[in-house]
């Protein structure tokens, strides 16, 4: 782990007179930078237990973005530093219409659909064809929100607290309605549980917690992060074989699991895949017995099916898997597992599950969506605090 003083000193290193500049931009702090990551945690942490306190925001369900403004220059970064400017050009206009002419800020790109946020919608954004990038820019266009700032105007902000780095932030984009934003904070404990329980029905991921005193660590996992943690039990209905699975040594890559809707019918909703190589080979002997003809299994219907499917059934291409065998292994629907998930979209797991623990007292009719918690519905406009009439709050 990089110290900061070495960090803000690679970071704040302005280019050579006549060096190439990135992008045409030419700031205090220039990419490619990584950004500051966050550790996970159960439960709000007390904020005593850190020198300074803890500074508290919602976590966003999204794209980590950096963005570098220098005038009309304008580049959007990744987390792994890969140019997201050509994908969002709608974003790079709110850039220079709203933010300040010389800035590098840490943010989130997201898409918002009514009141809550549709990561699969951000993701569809990431296109090779120009002109579908700009017909989704105005079809599903993209805002950003921006939680940290790593230089404004000549001065790199690296090194100084969370603390000042928040306040200079709040002078510069504190009167932000939109596409750009600037996210909400809270120094109450008592105030991120709320919006831990609250702030989920608008599709957002959890909870974010920064020490004051800390200076901004590239690539560290400086931040502490609480995000929702619960249980299902699931049908295992099939499995797709690990990409360094060979012939003499088969390694399972992914469970497939399946949830019976109110009719009856067995839903693919997900996977579960982080398993070790010496796992991976003992659960393809232990599933084995359960192979069965894709004819008489439930999910019959889909085998071969090689369009892009809205349900994500499994077996079909999109375009993120286009090239990629998704062909499976069909079980008999006649085992459970419990998994872990954090939140779903849809009616689907939003990432991929734990697996915890094989229920063999569950019977798999009894699997279905009823099991799952009902997140309460919460207007996306209360988190960004913006009234009906669209003037901040």
């Amino acid at each position: 782990m990089a110290h900061p003083a070495d960090t803000a000193r690679r970071l704040d290193a302005r280019p050579a007179p006549g060096a190439t500049r990135f992008g045409g931009v030419d700031l205090p702090v220039m990419p490619p930078v990584r950004p500051m990551l966050a550790k996970s945690v159960k439960g709000v942490p007390d904020p005593a237990k850190f020198p300074g306190g803890l500074s508290f925001e919602p976590k966003w369900d999204g794209f980590r973005c950096l963005v570098f403004r220098d005038g009309d220059e304008v580049e959007l970064t990744s987390r792994n530093t890969k140019p997201l400017t050509r994908y969002f050009p709608e974003v790079v206009e709110a850039v220079r219409e709203l933010l300040p002419r010389r800035c590098v800020l840490d943010g989130e790109l997201f898409v918002a659909l009514g009141d809550r946020l549709e990561f699969e919608v951000l993701q569809e954004r990431i296109h090779p064809a120009a002109s579908r990038i700009a017909m989704l820019s105005e079809k599903t266009p993209a805002s950003f929100v921006a939680f940290d700032a790593l230089a404004l105007g000549d001065d790199s902000l690296v090194a100084a607290p969370f603390s000042e780095r928040r306040d200079r932030l709040e002078q510069a984009l504190g009167d932000l309605r939109g596409p750009a934003y600037l996210t909400r904070t809270t120094t109450d404990p008592a105030e991120a549980e709320r919006w831990f329980d609250q702030f989920e029905g608008a599709g957002l991921d959890g909870v974010v917690a920064k020490p004051m005193g800390a200076a901004y660590d590239e690539n560290a996992r400086t931040m502490l992060k609480i995000k929702h943690a619960r249980t299902a039990d699931v049908v295992v209905a099939g499995y797709r074989l690990h990409k360094n699975s060979t012939e003499a040594r088969p390694l399972l890559g992914s469970l497939l699991l399946g949830l019976h809707d109110d009719e009856g019918r067995l839903q693919h909703v997900g996977v579960a895949a982080s398993f070790t190589e010496a796992r991976r080979a003992a659960l393809v002997e232990e599933l084995r017995p359960l192979e069965c003809p894709i004819d008489e299994h439930p999910w019959q219907a889909w085998a071969g099916d090689a369009v892009a499917n809205p349900d994500r059934v499994p077996g079909t291409q999109s375009r993120w898997s286009a090239g990629k065998d998704l062909s499976f292994t069909p079980l008999r629907p006649e085992r459970v597992l419990e998994v872990g998930y954090e939140h779903m979209e849809g009616r689907r797991f939003r990432h991929t599950a734990q697996f915890k623990r094989w229920r063999p007292d569950r019977d798999p009719a009894s699997c279905g969506y009823g099991q799952l918690e009902e997140v309460v519905g919460y207007d996306l406009t209360r988190v960004l605090r913006i009234d009906p009439e669209g003037s901040g709050t």
